[in-house]
């Protein structure tokens, strides 16, 4: 199965770094084909101008500045996203690339007024986040990455799509071994993917 990867961090030594490789490492044991886009390496620009704002739903032209990774996604046949969850929302890479590329014609096409999903191919979605905060304040919060993904990427995929979520809460006092399970957890389950 082709995978497309979205991993977004700055930093490459971060866990979020560590989680990524093991994600790609799972995979690739897996026999998934890894089409790994790290966003900061690939200097994705996060954002939409006024003029793509403009041309948003002039079908294909809205793809012009984003074409590669609309590509990507729609040869995609799963999609994991690996991120951390920065004050209770997506990095603002990663909120730049859901808003540039999962655009009209790429994720949904609009049918009489209404949105049809596009992205029907991706057969397994995944995603693995860590949060600074416990899980009872991100849940306080709403929660908006995990709403986002359980429910408005899940509905735009194949119907019934297995999802694996996985979350690492509470990341200010993590350990050794809080850190060390997660990441043997992320191997096995991208092995099983």
């Amino acid at each position: 199965m082709r995978v497309l990867v979205v991993y977004c961090h700055p930093v490459e030594t971060s866990f979020n770094a560590a989680i990524h490789a093991e994600v790609v490492a799972g995979l690739t044991a897996a026999g998934h084909e890894v089409d790994d886009c790290d966003l900061y390496a690939e200097g994705f620009s996060p954002v939409l101008t006024r003029e793509e704002r403009l041309g948003y739903h002039d079908i294909p032209s809205n793809r012009a500045g984003v074409e590669s990774w609309c590509r990507r996604l729609e040869a995609a046949e799963a999609l994991v996203i690996v991120s951390p969850v920065w004050n209770f929302g997506w990095p603002a890479m990663l909120k730049g690339f859901f808003d540039r590329v999962f655009l009209p014609g790429v994720s949904f096409e609009m049918v009489d007024g209404r949105v049809k999903p596009r992205l029907r191919h991706i057969r397994k979605l995944g995603a693995v986040m860590t949060y600074g905060a416990h899980r009872t304040r991100a849940f306080l919060a709403g929660d908006p990455p995990r709403r986002i993904v359980r429910r408005v990427l899940r509905a735009q995929i194949a119907p019934l799509a297995p999802l694996v979520h996985l979350v690492h809460y509470d990341m200010n006092r993590s350990t050794d071994v809080t850190r060390g399970n997660f990441l043997a957890r992320v191997r096995a389950e991208m092995e099983k993917f």
